[in-house]
């Protein structure tokens, strides 16, 4: 009997390790069963799942957690993104679920999960986080939160591309082609087609009879005014950064502000206004060169030309000082050299 204590005694240190290799593999089963109550395979954590998930279990864990921290009352500021950059981590969350779908060792190495601020501001002290939009990466043999892999926000202009380079690059877990959704479902494609097949004989019917719009002078004349209003007033920059027509005031929320201090940002109405001006310049131009002339009464032309140059130098004038505030910037005039 005495004989049989040191081989018992060996025997503890492997009954130890197999407890520890069960629990981890019961921590990623977990998170495999939370993950797949996700849409998008994203894990919401609080203080309490993160203590369960990074902080208790000993390193190194069998997988990496890549954490997005988001505030729902920041939402609202458009300049922060947090919408546009989570619905973006979401869909990089389900293309690494998709392709990766027959590969479930793969799977169970990386899970996606975001925090909320007023849920676990501990967790949010926990990592030093301080300012949004914020994406870290925590790996397996991690110990300390703070020393995780945080992605540099200059690197989130490529959205959901931008992510899923960092993971690879920090992982050397594929991620794979991100899977966007198409712009018009399958049932919307086919009824689309269905209307066109309906619609193509009296189509052609009309433009062979040159009876169309494309035939009216009048739409292709205010086809142009759009397109030179759509240039000019940045709509183009406003849909691209899904900027709004105006925000609440920090200092009085019942204060709507309209133009935003700032050569980095600028609002829906500011792009209308600047470009309400200019097409208002440009329609006075057009005026002047293509009706102004027809009209065979001096007086009337002097008449007309002198108030639409006092309507464009009062447009240009605001355009010019609107430019001023928002940047700094002004603009000086110089007299010939010639004149001195």
């Amino acid at each position: 009997m005495v004989s049989k204590i040191p081989s018992l005694a060996a025997l503890i240190p492997l009954f130890l390790l197999l407890a520890s290799t069960v629990a981890d593999s019961d921590l990623a089963a977990e998170l495999l069963a939370l993950q797949s109550r996700s849409e998008s395979g994203v894990i919401h954590l609080d203080d309490r799942a993160v203590s369960r998930f990074l902080t208790s279990p000993k390193t190194p864990r069998p997988y990496s957690l890549l954490i997005f921290f988001d505030a729902e009352h920041l939402h609202d500021k458009a300049e922060l993104r947090l919408t546009t950059l989570k619905n973006e981590f979401a869909l990089v969350s389900s293309s690494f679920i998709a392709n990766n779908q027959h590969n479930p060792t793969v799977r169970s190495k990386l899970f996606f999960c975001d925090i909320e601020f007023k849920e676990s501001q501990s967790t949010f002290g926990l990592f030093g986080v301080k300012s949004l939009p914020h994406i870290r990466l925590v790996g397996p043999d991690l110990k300390s939160p703070k020393d995780s892999d945080q992605m540099d926000q200059a690197d989130l202009s490529r959205l959901a591309e931008s992510m899923a380079a960092f993971v690879e690059s920090k992982t050397k877990l594929s991620v794979g082609p991100i899977a966007r959704p198409p712009l018009v479902s399958k049932m919307q494609f086919i009824f689309m087609v269905a209307v066109l097949l309906i619609c193509t004989p009296f189509i052609i019917r009309r433009i062979l009879a040159g009876d169309t719009l494309l035939h009216d002078k009048k739409v292709w004349l205010f086809g142009a005014v759009f397109v030179y209003f759509f240039s000019v007033g940045g709509t183009m920059h406003n849909i691209i950064r899904n900027m709004p027509m105006f925000l609440p005031d920090r200092n009085d929320p019942s204060r709507l502000i309209f133009f935003y201090q700032g050569s980095g940002m600028q609002l829906g109405a500011e792009g209308f206004a600047v470009g309400c001006l200019y097409t208002v310049v440009g329609l006075l131009l057009a005026l002047v060169t293509h009706a102004l002339v027809r009209v065979r009464n001096r007086s009337v032309q002097r008449f007309i030309m002198i108030i639409a140059l006092f309507i464009s130098f009062w447009a240009v004038k605001k355009v010019v000082y609107l430019d001023n505030w928002k940047t700094g910037y002004r603009v000086h005039a110089f007299w010939p050299s010639s004149w001195n």
